[in-house]
Protein backbone atom coordinates (compact mmCIF):
# COMPACT_ATOMS: atom_id res chain seq x y z
CA UNK A 1 0.00 0.00 0.00
CA UNK A 2 2.04 3.72 -1.07
CA UNK A 3 1.48 6.48 1.59
CA UNK A 4 -1.86 8.30 1.55
CA UNK A 5 -2.48 11.54 -0.61
CA UNK A 6 -3.81 14.30 1.25
CA UNK A 7 -5.70 17.05 -0.45
CA UNK A 8 -5.30 20.75 0.40
CA UNK A 9 -9.32 20.59 1.16
CA UNK A 10 -11.54 21.15 -1.67
CA UNK A 11 -11.60 24.92 -0.78
CA UNK A 12 -8.13 25.77 -2.48
CA UNK A 13 -8.92 23.55 -5.65
CA UNK A 14 -8.88 26.77 -8.72
CA UNK A 15 -11.95 25.03 -10.88
CA UNK A 16 -13.91 22.09 -11.49
CA UNK A 17 -12.85 22.26 -15.27
CA UNK A 18 -13.34 19.64 -17.86
CA UNK A 19 -10.80 18.46 -20.04
CA UNK A 20 -11.06 18.02 -23.83
CA UNK A 21 -12.69 15.63 -25.35
CA UNK A 22 -11.08 12.79 -26.62
CA UNK A 23 -12.29 9.26 -28.67
CA UNK A 24 -13.28 7.13 -26.26
CA UNK A 25 -12.87 8.26 -23.38
CA UNK A 26 -15.62 11.38 -23.51
CA UNK A 27 -16.10 12.48 -19.51
CA UNK A 28 -18.90 15.33 -19.96
CA UNK A 29 -18.66 18.00 -22.60
CA UNK A 30 -15.56 18.95 -22.65
CA UNK A 31 -16.55 22.16 -24.06
CA UNK A 32 -16.25 24.87 -21.54
CA UNK A 33 -14.96 25.13 -17.99
CA UNK A 34 -17.05 25.81 -14.90
CA UNK A 35 -16.18 27.65 -11.73
CA UNK A 36 -16.49 26.26 -8.35
CA UNK A 37 -19.69 28.17 -7.52
CA UNK A 38 -20.71 31.23 -6.35
CA UNK A 39 -18.25 32.62 -3.08
CA UNK A 40 -15.69 29.37 -4.02
CA UNK A 41 -12.92 30.68 -1.66
CA UNK A 42 -14.23 32.76 0.08
CA UNK A 43 -15.79 30.99 2.70
CA UNK A 44 -19.50 31.98 0.82
CA UNK A 45 -21.94 30.08 -1.02
CA UNK A 46 -25.13 31.29 -3.02
CA UNK A 47 -27.90 29.88 -1.17
CA UNK A 48 -29.99 27.87 -2.32
CA UNK A 49 -33.32 30.09 -2.68
CA UNK A 50 -33.99 33.18 -1.05
CA UNK A 51 -36.89 35.63 0.36
CA UNK A 52 -37.98 39.17 0.71
CA UNK A 53 -40.33 40.78 2.33
CA UNK A 54 -40.20 44.47 2.32
CA UNK A 55 -40.69 47.09 5.09
CA UNK A 56 -43.52 48.36 3.02
CA UNK A 57 -45.38 45.53 3.56
CA UNK A 58 -44.66 45.68 7.74
CA UNK A 59 -48.59 45.49 9.42
CA UNK A 60 -48.52 48.63 12.80
CA UNK A 61 -50.91 47.79 15.72
CA UNK A 62 -51.12 50.83 17.88
CA UNK A 63 -51.82 50.07 21.56
CA UNK A 64 -52.90 51.60 24.19
CA UNK A 65 -50.18 52.02 26.86
CA UNK A 66 -51.57 51.92 29.72
CA UNK A 67 -54.64 49.39 29.08
CA UNK A 68 -52.16 47.01 26.27
CA UNK A 69 -55.35 47.52 24.48
CA UNK A 70 -55.88 48.32 20.50
CA UNK A 71 -57.02 51.43 20.03
CA UNK A 72 -57.25 53.82 16.80
CA UNK A 73 -54.24 55.91 15.53
CA UNK A 74 -55.72 59.43 15.64
CA UNK A 75 -55.40 58.70 19.48
CA UNK A 76 -53.65 61.69 20.92
CA UNK A 77 -50.51 60.70 22.13
CA UNK A 78 -50.66 56.81 21.61
CA UNK A 79 -47.96 55.44 19.24
CA UNK A 80 -47.02 59.15 18.58
CA UNK A 81 -43.28 57.78 19.29
CA UNK A 82 -42.17 55.72 16.69
CA UNK A 83 -44.44 56.52 14.04
CA UNK A 84 -41.89 54.62 11.55
CA UNK A 85 -41.40 51.11 13.21
CA UNK A 86 -40.91 48.86 10.53
CA UNK A 87 -39.20 45.42 9.56
CA UNK A 88 -37.76 44.11 6.32
CA UNK A 89 -37.26 40.89 6.21
CA UNK A 90 -34.93 38.73 3.76
CA UNK A 91 -34.48 34.77 4.03
CA UNK A 92 -32.13 32.05 2.91
CA UNK A 93 -31.92 28.75 2.56
CA UNK A 94 -28.15 27.48 2.28
CA UNK A 95 -29.33 23.95 3.47
CA UNK A 96 -32.13 21.48 2.88
CA UNK A 97 -33.72 22.18 6.05
CA UNK A 98 -32.10 25.60 7.32
CA UNK A 99 -33.35 29.05 6.90
CA UNK A 100 -30.72 31.97 7.56
CA UNK A 101 -33.47 35.10 8.40
CA UNK A 102 -31.81 38.56 8.26
CA UNK A 103 -34.13 41.07 9.94
CA UNK A 104 -33.75 44.95 8.97
CA UNK A 105 -35.82 47.38 11.97
CA UNK A 106 -35.94 51.14 11.78
CA UNK A 107 -37.03 52.54 14.91
CA UNK A 108 -36.69 55.31 17.68
CA UNK A 109 -34.00 54.76 19.74
CA UNK A 110 -36.04 52.84 22.80
CA UNK A 111 -35.27 49.47 24.01
CA UNK A 112 -37.26 46.70 21.37
CA UNK A 113 -38.37 43.35 21.73
CA UNK A 114 -38.04 41.21 18.97
CA UNK A 115 -40.02 37.87 18.44
CA UNK A 116 -39.63 34.97 15.63
CA UNK A 117 -42.24 32.64 14.98
CA UNK A 118 -40.95 30.08 12.85
CA UNK A 119 -44.23 28.51 11.77
CA UNK A 120 -43.40 24.87 13.34
CA UNK A 121 -44.88 25.62 16.39
CA UNK A 122 -41.52 26.97 17.96
CA UNK A 123 -39.91 30.72 18.35
CA UNK A 124 -37.03 32.97 19.27
CA UNK A 125 -36.73 36.25 21.05
CA UNK A 126 -33.94 39.08 20.91
CA UNK A 127 -34.06 42.52 22.79
CA UNK A 128 -32.20 45.92 21.06
CA UNK A 129 -32.10 48.96 21.56
CA UNK A 130 -33.84 52.03 18.22
CA UNK A 131 -32.55 50.56 14.87
CA UNK A 132 -30.68 47.32 14.25
CA UNK A 133 -30.49 44.06 11.96
CA UNK A 134 -30.92 41.25 14.05
CA UNK A 135 -30.07 37.92 12.76
CA UNK A 136 -31.38 34.30 13.37
CA UNK A 137 -31.08 30.98 12.22
CA UNK A 138 -33.47 27.52 12.47
CA UNK A 139 -33.74 24.27 11.36
CA UNK A 140 -36.55 22.21 10.81
CA UNK A 141 -37.34 18.69 11.07
CA UNK A 142 -39.16 17.97 8.47
CA UNK A 143 -39.50 19.51 4.40
CA UNK A 144 -42.53 21.40 3.98
CA UNK A 145 -43.65 24.93 3.88
CA UNK A 146 -43.96 27.27 6.65
CA UNK A 147 -45.09 30.71 7.68
CA UNK A 148 -42.68 32.63 8.86
CA UNK A 149 -43.42 36.08 11.04
CA UNK A 150 -41.40 38.60 12.52
CA UNK A 151 -43.36 40.83 15.26
CA UNK A 152 -41.31 43.61 16.63
CA UNK A 153 -42.75 45.25 19.70
CA UNK A 154 -42.49 48.57 21.29
CA UNK A 155 -43.48 48.80 24.74
CA UNK A 156 -42.78 52.26 25.77
CA UNK A 157 -44.40 53.62 22.34
CA UNK A 158 -47.30 50.73 22.61
CA UNK A 159 -46.48 50.26 19.04
CA UNK A 160 -46.06 46.38 16.72
CA UNK A 161 -44.67 46.03 13.85
CA UNK A 162 -45.52 42.75 12.22
CA UNK A 163 -44.08 41.09 8.58
CA UNK A 164 -43.52 37.72 7.37
CA UNK A 165 -43.36 35.01 4.28
CA UNK A 166 -44.01 31.33 3.23
CA UNK A 167 -40.97 29.55 3.59
CA UNK A 168 -40.60 26.61 1.55
CA UNK A 169 -37.60 24.50 2.19
CA UNK A 170 -34.73 24.02 -0.09
CA UNK A 171 -34.75 19.71 0.54
CA UNK A 172 -37.48 17.24 -0.63
CA UNK A 173 -38.14 13.75 0.71
CA UNK A 174 -38.02 10.65 -1.17
CA UNK A 175 -41.00 8.83 -1.91
CA UNK A 176 -40.29 4.90 -3.55
CA UNK A 177 -41.43 4.03 -6.59
CA UNK A 178 -42.10 0.56 -8.16
CA UNK A 179 -39.69 0.17 -10.70
CA UNK A 180 -41.24 1.20 -14.09
CA UNK A 181 -39.90 1.87 -17.42
CA UNK A 182 -40.85 5.53 -18.31
CA UNK A 183 -38.51 5.77 -21.71
CA UNK A 184 -37.80 3.02 -24.28
CA UNK A 185 -36.52 4.40 -27.86
CA UNK A 186 -36.87 1.05 -29.28
CA UNK A 187 -40.60 0.20 -29.07
CA UNK A 188 -41.46 4.14 -28.45
CA UNK A 189 -42.23 4.05 -25.09
CA UNK A 190 -42.56 7.70 -23.62
CA UNK A 191 -41.15 8.75 -27.00
CA UNK A 192 -41.55 8.40 -30.81
CA UNK A 193 -39.41 4.95 -31.38
CA UNK A 194 -36.52 6.06 -32.75
CA UNK A 195 -32.66 6.18 -31.85
CA UNK A 196 -31.49 9.62 -30.57
CA UNK A 197 -29.21 10.92 -32.87
CA UNK A 198 -25.54 12.06 -32.36
CA UNK A 199 -25.11 15.09 -30.27
CA UNK A 200 -29.11 14.84 -30.20
CA UNK A 201 -31.35 14.93 -26.77
CA UNK A 202 -34.47 13.13 -26.52
CA UNK A 203 -37.08 14.07 -23.20
CA UNK A 204 -38.70 11.99 -20.73
CA UNK A 205 -42.07 13.10 -19.24
CA UNK A 206 -41.63 12.61 -15.35
CA UNK A 207 -44.32 15.08 -13.30
CA UNK A 208 -47.88 13.22 -13.63
CA UNK A 209 -46.32 10.56 -15.13
CA UNK A 210 -47.01 6.67 -13.65
CA UNK A 211 -48.74 8.23 -10.96
CA UNK A 212 -45.53 10.96 -9.89
CA UNK A 213 -47.08 13.70 -8.49
CA UNK A 214 -47.10 16.88 -10.34
CA UNK A 215 -44.69 18.96 -7.91
CA UNK A 216 -42.09 16.26 -8.12
CA UNK A 217 -38.72 17.79 -7.75
CA UNK A 218 -36.18 15.49 -8.37
CA UNK A 219 -36.25 11.63 -9.74
CA UNK A 220 -34.58 8.70 -9.69
CA UNK A 221 -34.01 6.95 -13.17
CA UNK A 222 -31.77 4.30 -13.94
CA UNK A 223 -30.83 5.21 -17.57
CA UNK A 224 -29.43 2.61 -19.86
CA UNK A 225 -27.92 2.93 -23.42
CA UNK A 226 -27.68 0.27 -26.00
CA UNK A 227 -27.45 -0.40 -29.30
CA UNK A 228 -24.29 1.57 -29.41
CA UNK A 229 -22.05 2.01 -32.44
CA UNK A 230 -19.46 4.40 -31.55
CA UNK A 231 -18.04 5.48 -28.38
CA UNK A 232 -19.50 8.02 -26.13
CA UNK A 233 -21.54 9.40 -23.53
CA UNK A 234 -24.82 10.17 -22.13
CA UNK A 235 -25.98 13.71 -19.80
CA UNK A 236 -29.11 13.84 -17.90
CA UNK A 237 -30.41 17.08 -17.06
CA UNK A 238 -33.35 19.33 -15.98
CA UNK A 239 -36.16 20.21 -18.72
CA UNK A 240 -37.23 23.70 -19.43
CA UNK A 241 -35.24 26.25 -16.99
CA UNK A 242 -31.93 24.84 -16.94
CA UNK A 243 -29.21 24.30 -20.07
CA UNK A 244 -26.83 21.31 -20.54
CA UNK A 245 -23.83 20.74 -17.94
CA UNK A 246 -20.04 19.84 -18.05
CA UNK A 247 -21.02 16.76 -16.27
CA UNK A 248 -21.80 12.89 -17.67
CA UNK A 249 -23.64 10.18 -16.30
CA UNK A 250 -22.52 7.25 -17.93
CA UNK A 251 -19.99 6.70 -20.89
CA UNK A 252 -20.42 3.69 -23.66
CA UNK A 253 -17.80 1.81 -26.36
CA UNK A 254 -19.10 0.58 -29.55
CA UNK A 255 -21.56 -2.49 -28.72
CA UNK A 256 -21.97 -1.40 -25.19
CA UNK A 257 -25.09 -1.93 -23.31
CA UNK A 258 -24.45 0.61 -20.37
CA UNK A 259 -26.80 1.56 -17.09
CA UNK A 260 -25.88 3.53 -14.48
CA UNK A 261 -27.87 5.35 -11.97
CA UNK A 262 -29.39 9.42 -11.91
CA UNK A 263 -30.63 11.37 -9.13
CA UNK A 264 -32.03 14.37 -11.55
CA UNK A 265 -33.76 17.51 -10.54
CA UNK A 266 -37.01 17.73 -12.99
CA UNK A 267 -37.71 21.11 -15.17
CA UNK A 268 -40.30 23.50 -14.45
CA UNK A 269 -41.92 22.04 -17.98
CA UNK A 270 -41.92 18.50 -15.53
CA UNK A 271 -39.76 16.89 -18.12
CA UNK A 272 -35.94 15.56 -18.10
CA UNK A 273 -33.40 15.38 -21.21
CA UNK A 274 -31.27 12.96 -21.96
CA UNK A 275 -28.08 13.99 -24.29
CA UNK A 276 -26.24 11.61 -26.52
CA UNK A 277 -22.84 13.08 -26.40
CA UNK A 278 -21.49 10.15 -28.72
CA UNK A 279 -21.25 10.28 -32.54
CA UNK A 280 -23.28 7.49 -33.21
CA UNK A 281 -26.72 7.14 -33.02
CA UNK A 282 -28.22 5.34 -29.99
CA UNK A 283 -30.90 3.85 -28.18
CA UNK A 284 -31.99 5.14 -24.64
CA UNK A 285 -34.05 3.64 -21.74
CA UNK A 286 -35.02 5.34 -18.52
CA UNK A 287 -36.67 3.13 -15.42
CA UNK A 288 -38.31 5.17 -12.51
CA UNK A 289 -37.42 4.06 -8.62
CA UNK A 290 -38.32 7.01 -6.81
CA UNK A 291 -38.79 11.07 -6.74
CA UNK A 292 -38.50 13.11 -4.47
CA UNK A 293 -41.51 15.89 -3.20
CA UNK A 294 -41.60 18.79 -0.57
CA UNK A 295 -44.28 16.61 0.98
CA UNK A 296 -42.65 14.86 4.09
CA UNK A 297 -42.23 11.21 3.37
CA UNK A 298 -38.82 9.30 3.56
CA UNK A 299 -35.44 10.83 4.84
CA UNK A 300 -32.13 9.41 4.22
CA UNK A 301 -29.56 7.73 6.44
CA UNK A 302 -26.16 6.77 4.99
CA UNK A 303 -24.04 4.19 5.91
CA UNK A 304 -20.28 3.06 5.41
CA UNK A 305 -21.04 0.59 2.68
CA UNK A 306 -21.97 -2.81 4.14
CA UNK A 307 -22.27 -6.28 2.23
CA UNK A 308 -25.01 -8.01 2.35
CA UNK A 309 -25.14 -10.66 -0.19
CA UNK A 310 -22.22 -12.32 -2.10
CA UNK A 311 -23.42 -15.82 -3.73
CA UNK A 312 -19.86 -16.67 -3.67
CA UNK A 313 -18.85 -17.08 -0.54
CA UNK A 314 -23.26 -17.40 0.43
CA UNK A 315 -23.60 -13.67 2.51
CA UNK A 316 -27.59 -12.98 2.64
CA UNK A 317 -28.57 -16.17 0.26
CA UNK A 318 -27.28 -19.67 -1.36
CA UNK A 319 -23.25 -20.34 -1.75
CA UNK A 320 -23.04 -20.22 -6.01
CA UNK A 321 -23.49 -18.81 -8.58
CA UNK A 322 -27.17 -17.39 -9.32
CA UNK A 323 -29.00 -19.49 -11.60
CA UNK A 324 -30.30 -18.30 -15.34
CA UNK A 325 -33.78 -16.57 -15.03
CA UNK A 326 -34.17 -17.18 -11.50
CA UNK A 327 -33.91 -14.79 -8.45
CA UNK A 328 -33.23 -15.23 -4.61
CA UNK A 329 -34.96 -12.25 -1.72
CA UNK A 330 -32.37 -11.50 1.28
CA UNK A 331 -33.54 -9.20 3.96
CA UNK A 332 -32.22 -5.78 4.54
CA UNK A 333 -35.04 -4.59 6.85
CA UNK A 334 -33.81 -5.04 10.44
CA UNK A 335 -29.88 -6.05 10.00
CA UNK A 336 -26.69 -4.73 10.19
CA UNK A 337 -28.32 -1.43 11.13
CA UNK A 338 -30.76 -0.49 8.74
CA UNK A 339 -34.41 -0.23 10.69
CA UNK A 340 -37.10 -2.34 10.42
CA UNK A 341 -39.42 0.02 8.92
CA UNK A 342 -37.26 1.08 6.11
CA UNK A 343 -39.08 2.24 3.01
CA UNK A 344 -36.13 1.95 0.40
CA UNK A 345 -32.72 1.27 0.45
CA UNK A 346 -29.67 2.54 -1.28
CA UNK A 347 -27.21 -0.06 -2.98
CA UNK A 348 -24.66 -0.78 -4.82
CA UNK A 349 -24.58 -3.82 -6.82
CA UNK A 350 -22.14 -5.85 -8.89
CA UNK A 351 -22.41 -8.76 -10.85
CA UNK A 352 -18.96 -10.56 -11.48
CA UNK A 353 -17.73 -13.82 -13.32
CA UNK A 354 -20.69 -13.72 -15.70
CA UNK A 355 -21.12 -16.92 -18.01
CA UNK A 356 -23.53 -15.17 -20.89
CA UNK A 357 -24.45 -11.82 -21.44
CA UNK A 358 -27.85 -10.34 -19.58
CA UNK A 359 -28.98 -8.43 -16.89
CA UNK A 360 -30.31 -8.08 -13.46
CA UNK A 361 -33.24 -6.93 -11.95
CA UNK A 362 -33.62 -5.99 -8.61
CA UNK A 363 -37.33 -5.28 -6.98
CA UNK A 364 -39.30 -5.28 -3.66
CA UNK A 365 -38.94 -8.54 -2.04
CA UNK A 366 -43.04 -10.04 -2.58
CA UNK A 367 -43.43 -9.09 -5.75
CA UNK A 368 -42.61 -10.16 -9.43
CA UNK A 369 -39.52 -9.42 -11.56
CA UNK A 370 -40.28 -6.65 -13.22
CA UNK A 371 -39.36 -5.55 -16.91
CA UNK A 372 -37.22 -3.16 -16.07
CA UNK A 373 -33.42 -4.07 -15.79
CA UNK A 374 -31.10 -2.27 -13.12
CA UNK A 375 -27.82 -3.55 -14.70
CA UNK A 376 -26.49 -5.18 -18.06
CA UNK A 377 -23.63 -6.98 -18.21
CA UNK A 378 -21.35 -8.80 -20.91
CA UNK A 379 -20.41 -12.40 -20.69
CA UNK A 380 -16.91 -13.01 -18.46
CA UNK A 381 -17.50 -9.05 -17.28
CA UNK A 382 -17.61 -7.41 -13.62
CA UNK A 383 -19.87 -4.66 -13.46
CA UNK A 384 -21.41 -2.82 -10.62
CA UNK A 385 -24.57 -0.21 -10.59
CA UNK A 386 -26.10 1.85 -7.92
CA UNK A 387 -29.53 0.99 -7.37
CA UNK A 388 -31.99 2.42 -4.99
CA UNK A 389 -35.05 -0.21 -4.54
CA UNK A 390 -38.36 0.27 -2.51
CA UNK A 391 -38.20 -2.82 -0.05
CA UNK A 392 -41.03 -5.38 0.32
CA UNK A 393 -43.70 -5.28 3.49
CA UNK A 394 -41.62 -8.20 4.86
CA UNK A 395 -38.36 -5.93 5.02
CA UNK A 396 -36.86 -7.80 1.91
CA UNK A 397 -35.68 -7.30 -1.96
CA UNK A 398 -35.08 -9.72 -4.83
CA UNK A 399 -32.69 -9.86 -7.14
CA UNK A 400 -33.27 -11.57 -10.67
CA UNK A 401 -31.12 -12.81 -13.06
CA UNK A 402 -32.15 -12.24 -16.43
CA UNK A 403 -29.43 -14.32 -18.34
CA UNK A 404 -29.56 -17.94 -19.76
CA UNK A 405 -26.79 -18.67 -17.71
CA UNK A 406 -25.36 -18.21 -14.31
CA UNK A 407 -23.22 -15.55 -12.47
CA UNK A 408 -22.28 -14.62 -9.62
CA UNK A 409 -23.92 -11.52 -7.64
CA UNK A 410 -22.63 -8.82 -4.85
CA UNK A 411 -24.83 -6.34 -3.12
CA UNK A 412 -23.92 -3.67 -0.58
CA UNK A 413 -25.75 -1.06 1.02
CA UNK A 414 -24.72 2.56 1.49
CA UNK A 415 -27.49 4.06 2.88
CA UNK A 416 -31.14 3.71 3.44
CA UNK A 417 -34.66 5.48 3.20
CA UNK A 418 -37.13 5.72 6.31
CA UNK A 419 -40.21 7.76 8.19
CA UNK A 420 -38.12 8.74 10.50
CA UNK A 421 -34.67 9.63 8.33
CA UNK A 422 -33.47 13.11 8.93
CA UNK A 423 -31.87 13.98 5.74
CA UNK A 424 -33.50 15.51 3.19
CA UNK A 425 -32.15 16.02 -0.55
CA UNK A 426 -30.83 19.12 -1.88
CA UNK A 427 -30.21 18.93 -5.66
CA UNK A 428 -27.61 22.04 -7.36
CA UNK A 429 -26.09 22.75 -10.35
CA UNK A 430 -24.23 19.77 -11.46
CA UNK A 431 -20.59 20.43 -11.79
CA UNK A 432 -17.27 18.96 -12.32
CA UNK A 433 -15.51 18.70 -8.95
CA UNK A 434 -12.13 17.27 -9.87
CA UNK A 435 -10.45 15.29 -12.62
CA UNK A 436 -7.16 13.65 -12.78
CA UNK A 437 -6.66 14.88 -16.12
CA UNK A 438 -6.59 18.52 -16.13
CA UNK A 439 -4.56 20.34 -13.41
CA UNK A 440 -6.65 23.66 -13.57
CA UNK A 441 -9.10 21.22 -11.16
CA UNK A 442 -6.90 18.79 -9.68
CA UNK A 443 -4.13 20.06 -7.13
CA UNK A 444 -2.03 16.91 -7.10
CA UNK A 445 -0.89 17.05 -10.97
CA UNK A 446 -1.22 13.41 -11.57
CA UNK A 447 -3.14 10.13 -11.79
CA UNK A 448 -4.85 8.31 -8.71
CA UNK A 449 -1.99 5.79 -8.01
CA UNK A 450 -2.32 2.23 -7.84
CA UNK A 451 -3.40 0.60 -4.65
CA UNK A 452 -3.60 4.51 -3.24
CA UNK A 453 -6.35 6.80 -2.36
CA UNK A 454 -7.01 10.75 -1.87
CA UNK A 455 -8.91 12.13 0.75
CA UNK A 456 -11.15 15.09 0.22
CA UNK A 457 -13.24 17.43 2.35
CA UNK A 458 -16.74 16.30 1.59
CA UNK A 459 -18.33 18.81 -1.35
CA UNK A 460 -18.13 22.62 -0.14
CA UNK A 461 -21.71 22.95 -1.79
CA UNK A 462 -23.12 21.14 1.00
CA UNK A 463 -23.81 22.47 3.82
CA UNK A 464 -24.48 19.62 6.86
CA UNK A 465 -24.32 16.78 4.31
CA UNK A 466 -25.24 13.56 5.37
CA UNK A 467 -24.13 12.03 1.94
CA UNK A 468 -23.27 13.86 -1.26
CA UNK A 469 -24.81 12.35 -4.74
CA UNK A 470 -21.94 11.92 -6.96
CA UNK A 471 -20.95 10.32 -10.60
CA UNK A 472 -17.24 8.42 -10.41
CA UNK A 473 -15.71 7.99 -13.80
CA UNK A 474 -12.43 5.89 -14.14
CA UNK A 475 -10.47 5.90 -17.42
CA UNK A 476 -7.66 5.45 -19.32
CA UNK A 477 -6.93 2.07 -17.31
CA UNK A 478 -4.35 0.19 -18.39
CA UNK A 479 -5.65 -2.83 -16.57
CA UNK A 480 -8.77 -4.19 -14.29
CA UNK A 481 -9.14 -3.12 -11.00
CA UNK A 482 -11.74 -1.62 -9.33
CA UNK A 483 -12.65 1.96 -7.12
CA UNK A 484 -13.91 2.47 -3.64
CA UNK A 485 -15.40 5.61 -1.94
CA UNK A 486 -15.77 5.76 1.71
CA UNK A 487 -15.45 8.03 5.05
CA UNK A 488 -12.05 8.51 6.21
CA UNK A 489 -12.19 6.87 9.86
CA UNK A 490 -9.64 9.80 10.67
CA UNK A 491 -9.86 13.59 11.09
CA UNK A 492 -8.30 15.66 8.52
CA UNK A 493 -5.51 17.08 10.73
CA UNK A 494 -4.60 12.70 11.34
CA UNK A 495 -4.21 12.82 7.31
CA UNK A 496 -2.08 15.77 7.32
CA UNK A 497 0.67 15.47 9.37
CA UNK A 498 3.81 13.52 8.19
CA UNK A 499 3.63 9.71 8.65
CA UNK A 500 -0.29 9.83 9.03
CA UNK A 501 -1.54 6.00 9.49
CA UNK A 502 -2.99 4.66 6.58
CA UNK A 503 -6.70 4.07 7.10
CA UNK A 504 -7.85 0.24 6.12
CA UNK A 505 -8.49 -0.41 2.62
CA UNK A 506 -12.81 -0.70 2.51
CA UNK A 507 -13.76 -4.09 1.30
CA UNK A 508 -16.77 -2.46 -0.90
CA UNK A 509 -16.22 -1.90 -4.31
CA UNK A 510 -17.93 1.33 -5.84
CA UNK A 511 -17.01 0.59 -9.64
CA UNK A 512 -15.27 -2.11 -11.50
CA UNK A 513 -13.38 -1.45 -14.73
CA UNK A 514 -10.95 -3.26 -17.32
CA UNK A 515 -8.61 -2.20 -19.87
CA UNK A 516 -9.55 0.42 -22.01
CA UNK A 517 -12.61 1.33 -20.91
CA UNK A 518 -14.54 4.26 -19.64
CA UNK A 519 -16.59 3.23 -16.56
CA UNK A 520 -18.75 5.20 -14.50
CA UNK A 521 -21.05 4.75 -11.31
CA UNK A 522 -23.11 7.02 -8.81
CA UNK A 523 -22.47 7.00 -5.70
CA UNK A 524 -24.16 8.49 -2.09
CA UNK A 525 -20.85 8.94 -0.22
CA UNK A 526 -20.98 9.58 3.10
CA UNK A 527 -18.25 11.17 4.70
CA UNK A 528 -18.70 10.03 7.75
CA UNK A 529 -17.51 11.53 11.14
CA UNK A 530 -15.44 13.89 9.95
CA UNK A 531 -16.83 14.44 6.91
CA UNK A 532 -13.67 13.66 4.42
CA UNK A 533 -14.19 11.13 1.35
CA UNK A 534 -11.71 8.42 0.62
CA UNK A 535 -11.19 7.58 -3.18
CA UNK A 536 -9.24 4.33 -3.38
CA UNK A 537 -7.68 2.86 -6.78
CA UNK A 538 -7.76 -0.79 -6.01
CA UNK A 539 -5.93 -1.63 -8.91
CA UNK A 540 -2.63 -2.19 -9.32
CA UNK A 541 -1.81 0.52 -11.97
CA UNK A 542 -2.64 4.42 -11.89
CA UNK A 543 -5.71 5.28 -13.66
CA UNK A 544 -7.66 8.81 -14.11
CA UNK A 545 -10.52 9.73 -12.24
CA UNK A 546 -13.21 12.25 -12.71
CA UNK A 547 -15.68 13.08 -9.92
CA UNK A 548 -19.02 15.31 -10.66
CA UNK A 549 -21.15 16.47 -7.84
CA UNK A 550 -25.16 16.52 -8.41
CA UNK A 551 -26.30 17.21 -4.87
CA UNK A 552 -26.45 16.63 -0.98
CA UNK A 553 -28.77 14.52 1.54
CA UNK A 554 -28.55 17.18 4.92
CA UNK A 555 -30.14 16.90 8.13
CA UNK A 556 -30.12 21.11 8.98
Amino acid sequence: MTAALVAAGLGLVPGMASAAERPGTAVGQGLTKSAAGAGAGKGERAAAQTWHSPAERTVRTVRGAAEGKAVAPQVAGVGKGNPDLAVQLDGAGYTALGLHLRTKITSVDDALEVVVDWGDGKTEKQTVKGSAEPDFAHSYAEVGQYQVSVKVTDAVNGVVAENGFAYLTPGSDFTPHAPTRLLDTRDGTGVQAGKVAARGTTRVKIAGNARIPADVRAVVLNVTVTNTTTDGHVTVFPGKGSTRPNTSNLNYAAGQSVPNLVIVPVGTDGYVELFNGGWGAVDLLADVTGYFTRSSSSGYTPMAPTRFVDTRTGVGTTKGGLASRSAFSTRIGGLKGVPADVTAVALNVTVTGPRQAGHLSVYPGGGQPPTTSSLNFAAGETVANAVIVPVGPDGTISVFNGAWAETDVVVDVVGHYAKDGKAAYRPYEPRRWFDTRDPASWWYGGRLPAQGYVSMWGDPEARGGEAYVLNTTVTNAAEAGFLSVAPSPFPWLHNDQPGAPVPPSPDASTLNWTAGKTVANLVQASGGEHGILNFWNQGWKDVDLIVDTFGAYEAY
